[in-house]
């Protein structure tokens, strides 16, 4: 459903909207209903009712569409609601970031990295550092390579730590760890047991399983077999190794994790693995910043991410 776009000559009324009645648009989108919403602000009734008119009348159209099993956004109100979001998660960052000053926290670095390098050896490290630095505070996202490219060139991240593979174009990027993805079989799986490495060519019409879209390990895999005239036969997509993990081990098909993220497993007799017979299975992680960066604390931070990991 396409948003409707707010009239200009509504923007001016802007100024008249409060929090609280923001707050109150997101609840009656979540609940579907003015009364539940009103109970978790908390509102009589008659007064979030009238809030809601209010609102509706500033903006010049309904923000829902009353039916008898509920209420539902409007296009206008979802509009609204998106935003109205983004502003009291901005307003909540801001609460915690005065409550961080007060102790004794006065900078905060938005760190955005990919699952491989999370897995791999990035917690220790920000542990280190934040210990070293107490008036720093590192706010780590999980997100897929080619989205932590894009949220450093938005300015959403002021440090990326992500695997060969994304478009970097840009970035001012350094080598920061070396790592070598693997094949991960079910126990009972025909290859499970080999000795050799495996070849990539010859797993071409297994069933596998993948991080999704934009992760630098499905980019690899796709562009490998491509090059091989083939397509790779994908049966499930998720978003982390654990899940991946999980899915090979009930045999619904094999897969490629970087070998620390799997050894955990292996520990378990959870899977099998085995190595992977091509140069790309040894990549490069990079970290990165957008090449204006000159913050200190920001440079500080990646130098430490270079030293070896706390025994």
């Amino acid at each position: 459903m396409k948003p409707s776009r707010i009239p200009n000559s509504t923007r001016l009324n802007l100024a008249r909207f409060d929090l609280q009645s923001l707050r109150l648009v997101v609840l009656v989108a979540q609940h579907g209903s003015l009364s539940v919403a009103a109970q978790h602000m908390p509102l009589a009734l008659a007064a979030a009712s009238r809030r809601l008119r209010e609102l509706e009348s500033t903006l010049g159209q309904p923000l829902f569409v009353r039916r008898s099993h509920g209420m539902q956004t409007s296009d206008a109100g979802e509009l609204v609601v998106r935003h109205a979001c983004e502003v009291l998660h901005s307003l909540d960052m801001l609460g915690d970031s005065l409550k961080d000053i007060e102790h004794g926290v006065t900078r905060h670095i938005r760190l955005c990295a990919s699952s491989a390098a999370i897995v791999q050896f990035l917690p220790p490290l920000i542990a280190r550092f934040e210990a070293e630095n107490p008036q720093v505070r590192i706010e780590l996202e999980e997100q897929v390579s080619d989205v932590v490219v894009l949220h450093l060139r938005q300015g959403r991240a002021d440090v990326g730590v992500f695997a060969s593979g994304a478009a970097e174009e840009g970035l001012l990027c350094e080598s920061l760890r070396q790592d070598e993805l693997v094949v991960v079989l079910p126990n009972k799986h025909r290859l499970a047991r080999s000795k050799a490495a495996l070849v990539f060519a010859d797993l071409l019409d297994e069933p596998w399983v993948s991080l999704s879209a934009g992760a630098a390990l499905l980019n690899v895999q796709v562009q490998a077999a491509a090059r091989l005239n083939a397509t790779l036969k994908i049966r499930m997509q998720v978003r982390s190794f654990d899940a991946m993990a999980q899915l090979i081990a009930a045999g619904l098909g094999i897969g490629l994790m970087p070998r620390l993220a799997v050894q955990p497993m292996l520990k378990e007799r959870m899977v099998a693995a085995r190595p992977l017979k091509e140069l790309w299975a040894k990549r490069q992680l990079w970290v990165a910043t957008r090449p204006e960066t000159s913050d200190p604390s920001v440079s500080a931070f990646i130098a430490s991410l270079r030293q070896p990991k706390p025994v």
